[in-house]
Order: structure tokens, then sequence, then C-alpha cells
């Protein structure tokens, strides 16, 4: 019997039932939907992130005003240098300073900065730190976990008036120098407390700009 004019072709089966044409709720999204979302995600994830530096320092440095606290009442043999004053040299200039870890004198136009170094700087731009109200540690062979404290304190104060700089000195071992401006202390053995409350006596309070 032949098929009907009038009958229906059967239509292909979709997911949503309408024919094979798919109808997605809300129309069709904007790229700048998405672009608001992924600077949302990202600010959020700088927020978070800063955040969580932030509190870290702040632990360390609660830490590092502990041992400080702790070392005060044996903060003792501190050297005072005489003033050998404050003038800048001309670029390319030198200067020989008395003694091996100068502490004021003749320096060098610009300096180096708060950090840890693996190599030598020049004395006269670490004498202009100290003049900025920066502390120098001065290291060589101390064990793998006080030179680990070391790195930490340099890396906590960086700032541009009250940081700390470790630097390397052949020939002192086991021994740490610590020095700031006209302020030096000599350590057989490298000593949290001691040496936290020397950084802090004198961190900040360069005669160049005192913030402390």
């Amino acid at each position: 019997m032949p098929k009907s004019k009038n009958r229906k072709r059967k239509s292909k089966s979709s997911p949503s039932g309408t024919g094979g044409k798919v109808k997605w709720s809300g129309g069709r999204q904007s790229g700048k939907s998405y672009t608001h979302w992924y600077v949302i995600a990202f600010v959020a994830a700088v927020i978070l992130g800063g955040g969580g530096y932030i509190w870290q320092s702040v632990q360390a440095d609660q830490a590092f005003q502990a041992l400080a606290e702790e070392g005060k009442p044996l903060l003792t043999g501190i050297e005072t240098p005489p003033n050998l004053g404050r003038d800048h040299l001309n670029g390319g200039q030198g200067y020989n300073y008395r003694d091996d870890f100068p502490t004021s004198g003749p320096h060098a136009p610009f300096w180096s900065n708060p950090g840890f170094y693996t190599d030598p700087q020049p004395q006269i731009q670490l004498v202009h730190a100290m003049e900025h109200g920066h502390v120098v540690i001065y290291y060589d062979k101390p064990a793998p976990e006080n030179l680990a404290t070391i790195k930490d304190w340099a890396a906590i104060y960086g700032g541009n008036w009250s940081g700390v700089l470790a630097v390397p000195r052949r020939g002192l071992n086991n021994q740490i120098v610590l020095t700031a401006w006209r302020k030096r202390l000599k350590l057989d053995a490298f000593d949290t407390k001691i040496a936290a409350a020397f950084i802090d006596a004198y961190r900040g309070r360069g005669p160049e700009r005192q913030v402390r």
C-alpha cells in the first residue's frame, strides 16, 4: 500500500527535544563576561598572596623582636670607634680605613643595598650603607642553621633606612662581626639573641636619617 503523502517525516532526536535546535538558557555568553571574572579572580589571588606575605613578614618580625628582647641583657662588648666623618668621595676614588671593619669615615657617593651577599662589597659602599641606618653582618663559615638565620634577617629587613646587609669576609671562620654607624660588635660564634639585640638597637638610626 503506498505511503500517504500527508504522513509527516520523523525528525531526528535532540537533547532538548526542540527539533535539532539547541537553546541555551540565558542566551549567548559574552566574551566580556569571561574577562570580567578572570580579572576578579586575578585580583583576588594577588590580594590573598600579598596578605600571606605580609602575615609571614609580621610573624618573622615578631620572632626577631622576641630574640632581641632576650638578648638585651647579654649585649656587652660593643665598641664605639672614633668618628671619622661623613665626607663623600668622588666617583672612582678609593679610601684606606684604619681598621678592617670601619663604621664611619669618607665613603662612596653610592651604597650597597640591604640583602644577603655571597661576594664581598666595597667598604666605601658599606660605610655609606651604615650612614643610612643599615646594619652590616660579616660572616665566613657559620653553621648552616646560623647562615640560614642570617639570610632570613637580611630578607626581612630591607628598608631604605633600616635594612640589614650580610657580606662575606674571609678569615673569620666561625666568628661574626656586626657593624652599624660608629658601633661594632665581634662575636666568637654566632649568637642569635645577642646579634638580634645589636641589630634592633642600631638599625634605622644612622646619622643621615633616623627612622626608629
